[in-house]
C-alpha cells in the first residue's frame, strides 16, 4: 500500500518540453510541473543517454507557475543534443516522476545546408483545437520538414479571443472548439494570460513540433490585446474590468518569458529584442515593434520623437551595431509587422495606424521615419544580404523593395517575405504604402468570394520555409499551406563583398 501512494504522489510534466534560442553551443530549454519540484536536468549526445551529463537541479514554484527554464551551454556545435528532465516532489522525496524528453541540434560551427520555418499568428478569430479535424494542423505539416528551428513572428497566442464550444461554418458543418477555462473570456490576470499559453500546448501538433524543433519567439499585439500602445483605450470595452493598458502589458510579458524557452537578458529582463547567430552563414535579428512604440496615431510626424517612435532610439542602435558587427552571409530580420503594408487602427473607420506605414506615397512620416534612417544605414555602412520576414497580416505574400519604385531612394534593393496564419482566422490582401517602392510579387490570400475571417477549414493557413545552400550560399524561400503546397519560391544568390 505504501508503494501505490508513493506512485500517485508523483509529479506529473504537465505540457511538454520546449527549445529555443539555440546557437553552436547551447540552448534554452523549457518544461513544466504540476506541483513544487526539484527538476533534474542531464544532456547526452546519444538518444540512449549513455556518459549523460547531469547538470545542477532547479525547483518550481508556484512563483512561476511551476514552468522551469535553463540554458544548457558547452555543447558541441551541429551536434543533436537530447536532454531529459525528472521531477521530485518538494514535499515526498519518494516521489519521483517519469522523466521527459526533448531533442534539437546546435547550429554549425562551419558551413553547412541550413533550414528554418517560420509563421505567425495562433488561435485567433475564435479558432481554436478542432480534435475531429487534426488540431493545429499547419504545425505538423511544418515539423515534417524537419527544419533546424522555426522562427514564430508575433501573436503567439489571442490573449483578447475568447473560445465558444462551437461555431457553424458556412458549408453547414460545425467547428468544436476545445475549451478550457481561460479561453472563455478575455485574459487579464496574469494565470489568465499563463492559460493562453497552456492552451495552445494541448495541441499534440504543437507538443510534437517543441519536443525536437526549437522556437525562437517573438512578440506582436494579441499577446497583450488587438492594437496595444500607449493611446489604447478601454473605457467602453466592457469586457474589460482592468482598464489600465500598463498594468495587463506587465502581466502579460510575465507570462510570454515564463511560458516560451527565450533567453534571459540580464540587462532588461523582459527584452524581445536580440541576435541569435546560427552558424557561420546566419543570423537573426529580432526586433520588437510593440514594447517601445508610441501611441497609434495619424502617423504623419515630420520628425522622430516618442509620437512617431516604434523601435525606439535604443533598440535601433543596438540593431545597427548588430548588423554592423555580423560576419554571417545572410542577416534576417525577424521583424513582427511588414513594413510598408497599410493596417488601420480603427479598420471600421479608416482611423489611425496599427503599423509602420501613413498610407502615404510621399517623403517618411511618423514610424517610417526610423525605418528610412536603418534603411539608409544598412545601405551607408555596406551591409549585405538582408532578408526581412514577418507575419501579423494573415495572408502570405513576397514583397521587393526598390529605390526605382520609391518616394525615399537611399537604401538598397531587399525583399521581404510576409507568412501566417499558421492557425487563425485569414485576412487581406492590405494596400501597400509606396514610400519604400514595394511590390508585391505573390500574394495569397482569401479570394472575393470567401470571407474575411475564414476558419482554417479553409486551407488558407501559410508558413515559409527558408533553406541556404551550405555550398553556394544562395538562400530560397518557399511560401506553403497547410496541405504543404508549394504556392511561390524564390532563390536569391549572395552578394560578394569585394
Amino acid at each position: 500500500m505504501p508503494r501505490i501512494s508513493r506512485a500517485a504522489s508523483r509529479p506529473e510534466f504537465t505540457h511538454g518540453v520546449q527549445t529555443g534560442d539555440v546557437d553552436a553551443s547551447s540552448g534554452m530549454v523549457w518544461t513544466r510541473v504540476d506541483r513544487p519540484a526539484r527538476i533534474d536536468f542531464e544532456w547526452s549526445t546519444t538518444e540512449s543517454f549513455k556518459n549523460a551529463r547531469k547538470l545542477h537541479a532547479l525547483t518550481t514554484s508556484p512563483t512561476s507557475d511551476f514552468t522551469v527554464k535553463r540554458l544548457i551551454d558547452g555543447l558541441p556545435s551541429d551536434q543533436e543534443i537530447f536532454w531529459r528532465a525528472t521531477a521530485t516532489d518538494l514535499a515526498d522525496a519518494n516521489g519521483v516522476s517519469d522523466p521527459i524528453v526533448g531533442r534539437f541540434r546546435t547550429a554549425p560551427g562551419s558551413r553547412r545546408s541550413v533550414k528554418f520555418a517560420w509563421s505567425g499568428d495562433t488561435v485567433g478569430q475564435g479558432w481554436g483545437i478542432d480534435e475531429d479535424r487534426g488540431g493545429m494542423k499547419a504545425y505538423g505539416t511544418m515539423a515534417k520538414h524537419r527544419p533546424d528551428f522555426f522562427l514564430h513572428s508575433g501573436d503567439t497566442i489571442y490573449a483578447d479571443g475568447p473560445l465558444k464550444e462551437t461555431v457553424d461554418l458556412p458549408d453547414g458543418s460545425v467547428w468544436k472548439n476545445v475549451i478550457i477555462p481561460e479561453k472563455t473570456k478575455v485574459a487579464e490576470t496574469l494565470d489568465e494570460y499563463r492559460g493562453q499559453w497552456k492552451y495552445n500546448m494541448l495541441d499534440k501538433n504543437v507538443r510534437e513540433l517543441y519536443a525536437s524543433v526549437p522556437t525562437f519567439y517573438q512578440w506582436d499585439d494579441h499577446e497583450v490585446l488587438n492594437n496595444w500602445s500607449a493611446s489604447k483605450d478601454l473605457t467602453a470595452d466592457d469586457r474589460y474590468t482592468e482598464k489600465n493598458i500598463a498594468v495587463l502589458a506587465a502581466r502579460a510579458a510575465r507570462a510570454f518569458h515564463e511560458m516560451t524557452p527565450i533567453r534571459y537578458m540580464p540587462s532588461e529582463p523582459g527584452r524581445i529584442y536580440r541576435k541569435i547567430s546560427y552558424g557561420p552563414m546566419l543570423d537573426i535579428f529580432f526586433i520588437d515593434l510593440r514594447s517601445y512604440r508610441g501611441p497609434n496615431n495619424d502617423n504623419l510626424q515630420t520628425e522622430l520623437g516618442p509620437d512617431s517612435q516604434m523601435m525606439g532610439p535604443e533598440q535601433i542602435a543596438w540593431l545597427k551595431r548588430a548588423l554592423a558587427d555580423s560576419n554571417a552571409t545572410w542577416k534576417v530580420i525577424a521583424c513582427d509587422m511588414p513594413i510598408s503594408l497599410v493596417v488601420w487602427d480603427d479598420y471600421a473607420n479608416r482611423k489611425g495606424f496599427e503599423a509602420v506605414s501613413n498610407n502615404e506615397a510621399g517623403a517618411p512620416k511618423g514610424r517610417e521615419l526610423e525605418f528610412a534612417d536603418l534603411l539608409r544605414f544598412i545601405k551607408t555602412a555596406g551591409i549585405t544580404n538582408t532578408v526581412w520576414l514577418t507575419a501579423d497580416v494573415h495572408y502570405t505574400a513576397a514583397h521587393h523593395y526598390s529605390p526605382d519604385r520609391a518616394a525615399f531612394q537611399d537604401f538598397e534593393p531587399f525583399w521581404e517575405f510576409v507568412s501566417g496564419p499558421i492557425h487563425a482566422g485569414s485576412y487581406g490582401p492590405n494596400d501597400l504604402d509606396m514610400t519604400f517602392g514595394p511590390k508585391a510579387e505573390f500574394i495569397k490570400a482569401p479570394s472575393p468570394d470567401q470571407k474575411q475571417g475564414e476558419s482554417p477549414a479553409a486551407g488558407l493557413q501559410f508558413f515559409g520555409l527558408v533553406e541556404i545552400d551550405g555550398d553556394t550560399e544562395q538562400l530560397t524561400v518557399r511560401l506553403m499551406d497547410t496541405n504543404d503546397q508549394e504556392l511561390w519560391t524564390k532563390t536569391i544568390d549572395p552578394v560578394r563583398n569585394a
